[in-house]
């Protein structure tokens, strides 16, 4: 991550509040078929890394969703509320949880071989394919 700073949020409902110490200032979307599937539509979020904390952590429920990654959702309203690497505990956050959204750019697109033809966004991103981001984080597959 490049520049960082503090990032505070919360789910829909309210019920569980985010802290994310080092929260970066860009914006990334996931093209790939299972954000797609888990929110409608791409995954647009913020990497988060580590340093990262949930209020009533006991409304938080995690789904297995591969094996090297699990998202997690607020278990009363349903938000999501991370993609998180399993090997790194790197977390990815929707960008939309977060109370401030100044000084936030639109960045990057992965899994563009994935991102399917009715909707495409204007700004100039870096684009990477599925396997460009696997080769990256060394996942299988």
């Amino acid at each position: 991550m490049s520049e960082t700073t503090e990032r505070q949020g919360q789910c829909l409902c309210g019920a569980i509040r985010i802290t994310a110490k080092e929260a970066g200032s860009s914006v990334g979307a996931c093209h790939c078929k299972m954000c797609r599937r888990w929110g409608g539509g791409p995954f647009m979020e913020i990497d988060c890394g580590t340093a990262i904390s949930f209020d009533n952590e006991e409304n938080v429920s995690v789904f297995d969703s591969s094996a090297w990654a699990e998202r997690g959702f607020c278990r009363k309203c349903g938000t999501h509320l991370f993609y998180r690497i399993k090997e790194s505990g790197q977390h990815m956050v929707p960008v939309g949880l977060f109370d401030d959204e100044e000084n936030l750019v639109f960045k990057t697109q992965v899994f563009i071989d994935e991102k399917p033809p009715y909707y495409g966004f204007e700004n100039e991103t870096q684009e990477m394919t599925g396997a460009e981001i696997f080769a990256m984080f060394g996942a299988p597959e």
